[in-house]
């Protein structure tokens, strides 16, 4: 599949993530300062789509965009970061939970974005297990592979994929685009 079109349709901040078109929901979740909008830009191979910030935690909305018409990435806000107000977190993180365990627009797969340098954290683990228990299709993306050499980038992939368990672990880098043919091999089987 090659991404030749991609458009931002809307933002939400409420729980209306429902679209007249009813095209497929690609999900993309993470923590703040993983990446999450530098990999879907990456994907897209616009530098601009999805804002990117210095300063972790500013998206505060699930942000939509069409993409070659036929379906959607959906940007949700990053989670667990320190600097954001507690009320604020909390919010973000029950619109999440609210769109994997209620929402009725079901995403075909949600893509969990970590820093490969960091690995899974406690917050990952959480979501993980949320989103196992509400039966979604989970694929974790371990970005900026690029800030390892290749021996540390295989061990580091070997560790996360055991901690993960059933759960594909790709290697990805948003800097250098490594990882982007079989990321976009993986998006497409579910759409």
């Amino acid at each position: 599949m090659k991404i030749s079109k991609a458009e931002f349709v809307k933002g939400v901040i409420g729980d209306d993530y429902g679209l007249e078109d009813n095209l497929p929901h690609i999900a993309f979740f993470g923590r703040s300062n993983a990446g999450k909008s530098s990999v879907i830009n990456s994907l897209v191979g616009k530098k601009d789509l999805v804002k990117t910030s210095k300063m972790p935690g500013k998206t505060r909305e699930a942000n939509f965009f069409r993409i070659n018409d036929s379906f959607y990435f959906v940007d949700f806000p990053g989670y667990g970061y320190a600097m954001s107000s507690i009320l604020k977190r909390n919010k973000m993180i029950k619109r999440i939970f609210w769109y994997v365990e209620f929402s009725n627009v079901r995403p075909k797969a949600v893509f969990l974005i970590i820093d490969a340098n960091v690995g899974l954290t406690a917050l990952d683990r959480d979501m993980i297990e949320i989103l196992e228990a509400n039966k979604h299709q989970i694929v974790i993306i371990a970005n900026k592979i690029d800030k390892l050499t290749k021996g540390a980038a295989g061990k580091r992939l070997s560790s996360i994929q055991k901690e993960a368990r059933d759960i594909p672990v790709l290697g990805y880098s948003a800097k250098t685009n490594e990882g982007k043919d079989e990321l976009t091999k993986k998006i497409a089987s579910f759409v």
